[in-house]
């Protein structure tokens, strides 16, 4: 990483950080983005050269987070079951949003136009396993890898549905690999 790559990327995560430190204080819905802004010490248009509004700030990714799915996708052992690896890798990058995912599910929880802008924000997500299970399944099966992608992002939406507001973040993962197991050995199979 060049220095102009670290300084950018610095940059973003000081306003990020801002951002969401204001959120928690003063809320989504009062906190403007010149607040922001002043508080991250840069100008309004700077803010707008790193996230596209307000609400991006609470989703985008950190600008490594990319990297890292596509290397713990490229970790996986050749060979292995699909099913095993997708479990695996769901696992994983919702561990890695330990520090952020509680309190984007709190903002969301507070504004009712949060919520409703955080639909989109697994896409790229979604958009990097398809193209991983893509490139590494004979085409007459791409089909059930897709099926199987979806099965395991409606296990994370599952576990994150129920995730009580009471409970800590290892409940929610655990929630996760519950419900990962549970569809990996056919949710017609009784639960664990």
């Amino acid at each position: 990483m060049t220095l102009r790559e670290r300084k950018k990327l610095a940059a973003w995560r000081a306003i990020s950080e801002t951002a969401l430190r204001l959120f928690e204080e003063q809320g989504f819905e009062a906190t403007t983005i010149e607040q922001i802004a002043a508080a991250a010490n840069v100008s309004r248009a700077t803010f707008f050269n790193y996230f596209a509004s307000k609400e991006a700030v609470v989703f985008d990714q950190d600008p490594e987070a990319r990297d890292r799915w596509r290397a713990l996708l490229e970790s996986r052992s050749p060979g292995e079951p699909l099913w095993d690896s997708l479990a695996a890798i769901m696992i994983e990058v919702n561990t890695g949003l330990r520090d952020r995912m509680p309190l984007m599910r709190r903002l969301k929880a507070q504004s009712p136009a949060l919520a409703r802008a955080s639909q989109a924000s697994g896409d790229q997500l979604r958009t990097d396993l398809q193209t991983w299970i893509l490139a590494q399944t004979p085409e007459e099966d791409a089909m059930i890898g897709i099926l199987q992608l979806n099965i395991a992002l409606a296990a994370a939406g599952t576990a994150y549905q129920s995730w009580k507001t009471d409970e800590d973040f290892d409940t929610y993962i655990e929630r996760l690999r519950t419900c990962l197991t549970v569809a990996g050995t056919g949710v017609a199979a009784p639960a664990p």
